[in-house]
């Protein structure tokens, strides 16, 4: 594909994905937002969060070192950063940081042996 086609597909996505932002607001900016839009807007984004939550468990040797240990414990960190500072952003990096110190220096595998 060659480079203008390349920016100008670039572009053109660019556009939707900031129109299909952007519709929203526009669209309920004078009028009143729905029972169902205020029911998505309160419960799907924990829900959301919960099936990312058990989706990267899912595959984890509960039975074999080290027994799930920078998992839970990412997943500790995870739960405490958000907690303290309601912040998604921080509170993913800060645990994606702590699983990957852990799993990538083997300090759970030194504990437990495995």
């Amino acid at each position: 594909m060659p480079l203008t086609e390349a920016l100008i597909a670039t572009l053109i996505m660019a556009a939707v994905t900031l129109l299909t932002r952007a519709l929203p607001f526009l669209f309920f900016r004078r009028r009143k937002q729905p029972p169902l839009l205020g029911f998505v807007e309160e419960y799907i984004p924990p829900m959301v969060m919960l099936i990312l939550v058990v989706y990267s468990v899912k595959d984890v040797k509960w039975s074999s070192a080290p027994y799930g240990v920078p998992e839970l414990v990412a997943l500790a960190l995870v739960a405490a950063l958000h907690l303290w500072k309601r912040n998604a952003l921080l509170s993913i990096f800060g645990g994606t940081t702590l699983y990957m110190v852990v799993v990538q220096t083997k300090v759970a595998a030194l504990i437990f042996g495995g």
